[in-house]
């Protein structure tokens, strides 16, 4: 039997305009309309090692996660889902297999959930 995931992980704007799903089998996120449509689809070789969690900051600012060690990543993308922004962590930085992202706007830092341990990551935004 062959699993296929279509939806991972979704994450909504702040304005509660578009919706952002991850899906790890086909390496990709894509940006939905209120009713469903698909606005944008964003591809990266980042990507490539499966995008997993995904997160929206207050200014609307989309945090992708994923990967599998020792490949893995946190990339930001603008509010468009369309645009990739920057790489924000790697394994360089000491991230360990991310399962979940999460933007804390008062710390203003990125907190990651990692899959295979029970601790969390934190990374300080710049």
């Amino acid at each position: 039997m062959l699993l296929c995931i279509a939806v991972n992980r979704c994450a909504v704007s702040p304005t509660g305009d578009k919706l952002y799903i991850t899906n790890h089998s086909k390496h990709k996120l894509l940006t939905l309309a209120r009713d469903g449509s698909v606005l944008f689809t964003f591809t990266d070789p980042a990507l490539a090692k499966w995008p997993i969690g995904v997160n929206v900051t207050p200014s609307g600012q989309v945090l992708v996660c994923g990967g599998q060690y020792p490949n893995v990543y946190i990339i930001q993308l603008d509010s468009e889902g369309r645009r990739k922004m920057a790489t924000l962590a790697t394994e360089k930085d000491g991230m360990d297999n991310p399962w979940s992202v999460c933007y804390n706007r008062h710390t203003a830092c990125i907190i990651v959930g990692p899959f295979f341990n029970n601790s969390i990551q934190v990374f300080k935004a710049q």
